[in-house]
């Protein structure tokens, strides 16, 4: 029952998955049909991260009064309705209008299903949850694809994954006795933990929160970057062509998904923090076949690597949250984090932009570095400061 349970949740993350990469397949035909600025897609992006910095920093808040199923259907249900919305909107207000609920959302299911799976599940549960989020964003892509190719129509595109999303929403709603019965067989001994409702002042005086906040920003900042700038950066400074860039670009998330899918197998023989470690040695060693001027096929391999090396690092730095700031206070801090995250993705792409523009594309591999190191010296800190903890200092 525990593993129908979990395949539930894996279900549950791939619909979180889905529409993260629709808009920008969509876009390109979007901009044209409604006769809008191309860059009027960062509003609609902000929108969408600003609703999913709302919805992640009251979760916790959330997680007092409703269920994780009712969260988890609840959320899937708004993002179903979000979809369909999208394909049916005809002005830019409206796609605005909708990326409201998409945002709203998404930010209730990643927090509570991130912190679901890091009470009850061990590391490598995490780390495949995080796999089947990229399983979601890899699909969604071919999905508007067809819908373009073949029907010559986004809406479609939108309205298939409208319609996955509303199944998914009936399989989990149905599958409610299944979280009940399961709660109570659960093998971790703290599914009766009582979870502290915290103001937002008590959540920043925690001991160590800000290492890991930043940790968090720093991480999925380098991390929004990279899947925002690599063609770029391909194609400006590595002269390779828009075509093969793109493709190349594509592999950082293949990298990524089968990192934490294959990761997922070995966690388990080590903690959290040899995990993260050794994500941060692979991305630094994948950096360095963009930093050094070899032939564009290690550009290639440099991506890949990358791409695996940030496989272990979210879901690690979230499966030990619980251990590194209790039970108790983990819904407050993983609410924190997930906001901190998102403000990450939403603010470094377009800051980089500004460096592309009045500097020179070929800072990518120093911003990204940069990012690198600000996460190994709040990681370390964080470490520090808990070992300190439970030697009782």
């Amino acid at each position: 029952m525990a593993l129908l349970l979990l395949a539930l949740i894996y279900l549950a993350f791939i619909s979180l998955g889905l529409p993260d990469s629709l808009l920008g397949s969509a876009w390109p035909t979007i901009h044209k049909e409604m006769n809008i600025d191309v860059d009027l897609m960062g509003v609609i992006t902000i929108l969408i991260c600003s609703g999913t910095i709302i919805s992640s920093l009251f979760s916790d808040k959330l997680a007092k009064k409703a269920k994780p199923w009712l969260i988890v259907v609840s959320s899937i249900l708004l993002t179903s309705f979000a979809m369909l919305g999208f394909s049916l909107s005809t002005k830019f207000w409206m796609l605005c209008l909708f990326a409201i609920p998409y945002g709203l959302g998404a930010g209730a299911i990643d927090s509570t299903l991130n912190n679901y799976v890091a009470l009850h599940y061990s590391s490598k549960h995490m780390s495949w949850l995080h796999s089947f989020w990229g399983v979601g964003t890899i699909i969604s892509p071919y999905v508007m694809s067809y819908a373009l190719t073949y029907h010559n129509s986004y809406q479609l595109g939108y309205r298939i994954i409208s319609l996955t999303q509303l199944g998914i929403f009936l399989v989990i709603f149905l599958s409610a006795p299944i979280w009940k019965k399961v709660k109570t067989e659960n093998n971790l001994g703290i599914n009766n933990i009582e979870l502290r409702l915290l103001t937002f002042k008590e959540k920043f005086k925690i001991k160590g929160i800000f290492f890991i906040l930043i940790a968090f920003f720093s991480y999925c900042s380098f991390e929004a970057t990279l899947m925002s700038w690599s063609a770029t950066y391909l194609v400006n400074v590595k002269d390779i062509t828009e075509a093969k860039a793109a493709s190349y670009a594509a592999l950082f998330f293949i990298g990524m998904t089968l990192g934490r899918f294959i990761l997922g197998f070995i966690s388990d023989k080590f903690n959290d923090r040899t995990m993260i470690r050794m994500g941060i040695f692979i991305i630094l060693s994948g950096l360095l076949f963009l930093l050094l001027p070899l032939a564009d096929y290690f550009s290639l391999i440099g991506l890949v690597i990358i791409g695996i090396g940030c496989g272990p690092i979210y879901p690690c730095i979230i499966h030990s949250t619980p251990s590194n700031f209790s039970p108790e206070n983990s819904s407050a801090v993983i609410s924190l984090q997930m906001s901190f995250a998102y403000l990450g993705s939403t603010l470094m792409p377009p800051i980089y932009g500004l460096f592309v523009k009045y500097v020179s594309a070929k800072i990518f591999p120093f911003f990204i570095l940069f990012f690198v190191i600000l996460l190994i010296i709040m990681t370390e800190s964080l470490n520090r400061l808990v070992k300190r903890r439970k030697k009782g200092y």
